[in-house]
């Protein structure tokens, strides 16, 4: 079991965590070449043994961040608090930068809108109202900026655009619910600092953008529910308003469901009266239309109904548009 947490971390180090945090890579080729580390980690039940999972938890324990002589040494001190903690804690990264793709195609459908997302963590993707908007080119000058009716947000996500940049607008949003295995309170100091610590160190601005985010979310809480997906929703999605487009959003999610369940979902979903707006890797399922090529296709795929709308960074941080503009909405 060791050879593999040497083998998972190994890789890590090298090929993940390099150009976004040099402490993940220390740490990570630090765990490759020491068999202490190993057999703690190999304690971790393999599904909960992602790096950024397990470094996170350090990190909310009180792991220093700094080399990894001393995370080591935190790590065998602690040992069994952080295998009790990763055991029962799993990666929920909720980043509202993804929203910037998403934009333009809510942009697409016409309000009120009731929006619904499976895998919510804490809600903060629920609010693509209540935040600003830059989007920018490859130079950094600004394509397109949209504010709230009420004024710039305390949170501005700035998105590269490729290409052709579709008409967008600020989506009314009358309803937010989510659905999620272990919803975070946007309010509980305890859950804030975990999705502050899934942060990885050296994303800068990150944290900031977050933690703004959350404290939006805290001043009007959505509706979140605890349980799976497939089970609930059904119930939940009947319990929006009437009156409302009810929206569903996978925002990243599904990789985290096995192929059977996600399959079971995606059919759930298609057949609510609702709309379906995904960003997922093309390998995930077979539901895009016109078929995509995960082999060819740059990264993220962004899609309404099926229909595919733009490539995307996986986080939001660009996209590109890949379908006409003449017959969308403004």
């Amino acid at each position: 079991m060791t050879d593999a947490v040497r083998e998972r971390f190994g890789r890590f180090g090298r090929d993940e965590a390099p150009g976004r945090s040099a402490i993940y890579a220390d740490w990570a080729l630090g765990i490759e070449r020491d068999a202490a580390a190993q057999a703690v980690l190999a304690r971790i039940p393999a599904t909960h043994r992602q790096p950024p999972l397990v470094f996170a938890v350090t990190r909310m324990l009180g792991a220093p961040l700094t080399g990894f002589d001393r995370w080591r040494t935190f790590l065998l001190a602690h040992a069994d608090e952080i295998v009790a903690e990763c055991a029962a804690r799993r990666v929920q990264t909720n980043e509202p930068l993804r929203l910037a793709p998403l934009l333009p195609v809510l942009s697409e459908i016409d309000g009120p809108i009731a929006l619904l997302e499976i895998g919510a963590s804490a809600g903060l993707c629920l609010y693509p109202d209540r935040y600003s908007y830059r989007f920018v080119d490859a130079r950094g000058e600004v394509r397109a900026a949209l504010d709230p009716d009420d004024g710039a947000s305390q949170v501005t996500l700035v998105s590269e655009v490729r290409g052709d940049m579709p008409p967008v607008r600020m989506p009314q949003i009358v309803w937010r619910a989510g659905i999620d295995l272990d919803p975070l309170d946007a309010r509980d100091p305890r859950d804030r600092a975990w999705l502050r610590g899934l942060v990885w160190p050296g994303e800068t601005g990150r944290e900031d953008r977050i933690t703004a985010a959350l404290d939006i979310a805290a001043a009007e809480p959505p509706v979140l529910v605890r349980g799976d997906a497939g089970t609930n929703i059904e119930s939940v999605a009947a319990s929006a308003p009437r009156d409302a487009t009810l929206v569903i959003t996978t925002p990243g999610v599904l990789a985290h469901i096995p192929w059977a369940e996600r399959r079971a979902l995606i059919a759930r979903v298609q057949a609510l009266p609702a709309r379906w707006i995904t960003i997922d890797a093309p390998s995930l399922h077979d539901a895009w239309r016109p078929p995509v090529d995960a082999g060819t296709w740059p990264d993220f795929v962004v899609a309404l109904d099926g229909d595919v709308r733009a490539a995307a960074d996986p986080l939001g941080r660009w996209w590109e548009w890949r379908t006409d503009t003449s017959g969308l909405r403004a």
